[in-house]
């Protein structure tokens, strides 16, 4: 019997200001997927800088959507600095990590699908937060 392919799965990493809603955060979400051609049902699990493990919203975002929310370190984030589309010096003048959102979702993906990840949609921003979104090499596949 052939193969089935995998599911599509994204992951999502989002930087967000402090108590930025759930709606903000959801909203943004939204736009991106739907702008992509993905559903909420696509995401796998989504990811910020510890900085912000205690932002309500993005924990109500997690339980919203029913998958993992995984926090981590800036010097966990830098390590995917090399494959930013965008170095913002103001993001790493308040958190050590040059791109919070591209960075968790590389970081998020690679820890969930174990395997090497790449940025399918690159950092988009709201007036409250930024969003990126992350695959593993199944992706499409």
């Amino acid at each position: 019997m052939p193969e089935r392919p995998n599911p599509l799965r994204v992951f999502a990493g989002l930087g967000c200001r402090r108590g930025c809603s759930v709606t903000a955060l959801s909203d943004l979400l939204d736009q991106v997927l739907q702008a992509h051609g993905l559903t909420r049902d696509s995401l796998g699990g989504i990811a910020s800088i510890e900085l912000k493990s205690q932002e309500p919203g993005l924990h109500a975002l997690a339980a919203q959507l029913g998958i993992p929310l995984l926090f981590f370190s800036a010097a966990e984030l830098a390590a995917f600095e090399s494959r930013l589309t965008h170095r913002s010096i103001n993001a790493f003048t308040h958190s050590g990590c040059y791109g919070v959102a591209e960075s968790a979702a590389l970081a998020v993906a690679e820890q969930l699908d174990a395997t090497p990840a790449q940025l399918c949609v690159s950092r988009r921003t709201s007036i409250n937060a930024t969003l990126a979104l992350a695959c593993g090499s199944t992706f499409g596949r």
